[in-house]
């Protein structure tokens, strides 16, 4: 993720403001203009190891009286000037008043060390820096030395500035009052940014890994050298090949490519597990379709509900792509919301937040999960997360290509199909473009799975037209019954939302490229997964799969709350790749995927047999 959006917008807000032209009879006069929203200072902030890290202060011009200060940290650059306007999404910030303190992480720009993108910390071992001390230390200094501040501090960021505010609550300093970790991550192993389950996110640890690590500012976009990164990845072979490209200078991407187990180079970075009781209100915020950080921000609100007893820990979620949810967000994707939901977030839920924890303007947040509903767009509010009233219920994959909630009969068939590693199944539309900067790579996890219906690689199960609306609220997981010919292989599970044919009106007043595009059939995907054979009974000890031998696929979709609405069909497409999102399984049992040799790529059969299905946590 490089979300550099809240340096992006600093950076809108300089532009040159335009004048408007006066009456030629009037004499010349030089425009007036506005006092700038802030001033600008910026300056290096001592570590307790001596290193200093870049830091700059925004303060609101003409303050009166101690103010809350709002810091972030951040890998991805900091402000160079004082922005000319008001970021939009900060309107409510800066009226409630804050001093904005953003920090170039340790090793990155212009901050002293080296930058490892460990999440490694060390409780009981103060001498030891990483990143929840150099927090803690930063908050020490800030407190004590950015005048005047009410002795208040928060800490926000999306995606790894999420990440640095999240861990911070390791061991929070006292003045730490509130924290909101938005689109953060805990692990780099299971579903966020560098592993889907084990299963390595290829085109991901090209394009982000190498950007953070091959120069210590902003480095450069990964040159794939044509217009389709599919085909790039096709003739790479391994994963591990970026290595020799790099000439091991991306130490992160290297470590990946040599630890393809769940080892102790993953767990020990596992920063989450030493949370301990709850003493800092946190607002964790995550999207449904985040094509990046879906699951973290869910995982530190579970862990802090463990030890809660002043119920200061919140989860807000909704249908909102990596950090949409401070801009303008009236579209996932194609799909419209109707109305601006970045807006409603940042006014109803997130600016209430610090005001009252850091200002004590307010209400303390009633709610334990505050959710925007996909499919009904409406806010719904929960006592608990997941609620209690849900029920699993699980819906069948029949042989004859239909989803019910009947089970198969005895001796129903197998469907089944060839997985060609040498002919994968691309993630979205072709041709496929690298992850920065093109807007493609924000929306495909909400885009139309229209362009692999029926290829012969993908089996698609669909329902009848719903009678009635149908709610899931909760963990969703599929249960597949499933073989292969190989002895490893992987199986990609979506649930999709078939909208009806009759949607949106659509006449020939359409611009060219339009018709395509239309949302009439769309086939919405509402949860998608992968998951690697080769871990089913250990992710630290992998076994080959036996061939021909049918299979329990345990394949966890993630938290969710949706209506599939009443006309709507509802869809499970299966396969078994999904490239260069997912590198490639070559099918053949190795110890180590991203260094397979070319002739262990082997083409497989694959069967998915009775008793397969989606378990869906259904509200009536």
């Amino acid at each position: 993720m490089r979300a550099r959006h809240l340096v992006m917008l600093l950076a809108a807000t300089t532009m040159p403001v335009m004048i408007a032209a006066r009456p030629p009879a009037a004499p010349a006069q030089a425009p007036v203009e506005a006092a700038a929203p802030f001033t600008f200072e910026k300056l290096m902030v001592p570590m307790r190891d001596g290193a200093k890290m870049e830091t700059v202060i925004l303060r609101p011009t003409g303050a009166k009286g101690p103010l809350p200060i709002l810091f972030q940290r951040t890998p991805y650059g900091i402000p160079q000037a004082a922005p000319r306007q008001v970021p939009g999404s900060w309107k409510g910030l800066v009226k409630d008043g804050y001093i904005f303190v953003f920090q170039s992480m340790r090793g990155r720009f212009g901050s002293d060390g080296k930058f490892t993108l460990s999440t490694a910390v060390h409780p009981g071992q103060p001498k030891i820096v990483d990143e929840a001390t150099d927090a803690y230390d930063s908050i020490a200094w800030l407190v004590k030395n950015v005048k005047p501040n009410n002795g208040k501090v928060g800490m926000w960021g999306v995606s790894y500035p999420g990440f640095a505010a999240a861990i911070a609550l390791v061991h929070p300093h006292p003045a730490l009052k509130a924290v909101s970790p938005q689109a953060a991550w805990i692990d780099y192993w299971t579903n966020d940014d560098l592993h889907r389950n084990g299963a390595l996110r290829l085109s991901y640890v090209a394009d982000w890994v190498s950007s953070l690590q091959l120069t210590k500012d902003d480095g450069p976009d990964f040159d794939y050298g044509g217009v389709d990164t599919y085909d790039y990845f096709l003739k790479l072979g391994a994963a591990a090949n970026l290595d020799k490209i790099w000439a091991g200078k991306v130490p992160m991407a290297t470590s990946l490519f040599d630890h393809p187990n769940h080892d102790s180079f993953y767990t020990d970075q596992n920063w989450h597990k030493a949370l301990g009781k709850t003493t800092v209100p946190t607002l964790n915020v995550a999207g449904f379709w985040d094509q990046e950080d879906p699951w973290g921000s869910w995982q530190i609100y579970a862990k802090q509900e463990e030890n809660d007893p002043d119920h200061l820990n919140v989860m807000v979620a909704g249908p909102w792509a990596h950090g949409s949810w401070h801009g303008k967000m009236d579209m996932l994707g194609n799909i419209p919301l109707g109305r601006d939901t970045g807006v409603e977030f940042r006014e109803q839920i997130e600016d209430p937040f610090f005001r009252y924890w850091l200002h004590g303007v307010g209400e303390k947040p009633a709610y334990e999960a505050r959710i925007l509903q996909s499919g009904s767009n409406v806010w719904k509010t929960y006592a608990s997360w997941p609620p209690k009233m849900a029920t699993e219920t699980s819906l069948y994959l029949h042989a004859d290509g239909s989803l019910r909630f009947d089970k198969p009969a005895a001796g129903e068939a197998c469907r089944s199909y060839v997985s060609d590693p040498a002919n994968p199944v691309p993630f979205r539309e072709r041709p496929i473009s690298s992850t920065y900067p093109r807007a493609e790579w924000r929306w495909w996890e909400a885009a139309d799975q229209r362009f692999v219906d029926h290829r012969p690689d993908v089996l698609s199960y669909v329902s009848a037209p719903l009678d009635a609306d149908l709610t899931v609220t909760g963990k969703i997981a599929a249960e597949l019954m499933a073989s292969t010919s190989g002895t490893d292989s992987d199986f990609v599970v979506k649930l999709i939302d078939v909208l009806p044919n009759d949607y949106e009106k659509f006449d020939g007043t359409k611009p060219l490229g339009a018709y395509p595009r239309q949302l009439n059939g769309y086939q919405w995907p509402i949860a998608m997964e992968v998951r690697r054979g080769k871990f089913l009974t250990s992710e630290t000890d992998p076994k080959p799969l036996v061939p021909g031998q049918v299979t329990k696929w345990d394949v966890p979709l993630r938290d969710h709350d949706h209506v599939f609405k009443k006309g709507h069909r509802i869809m499970v497409q299966i396969q078994s790749s999904w490239f260069p999102v997912i590198d490639r399984n070559p099918q053949t049992f190795v110890p180590n995927i991203s260094r397979a040799k070319p002739e262990e790529y082997v083409k497989a059969e694959q069967k998915v047999c009775a008793g397969s299905a989606v378990v869906l946590p259904v509200v009536k």
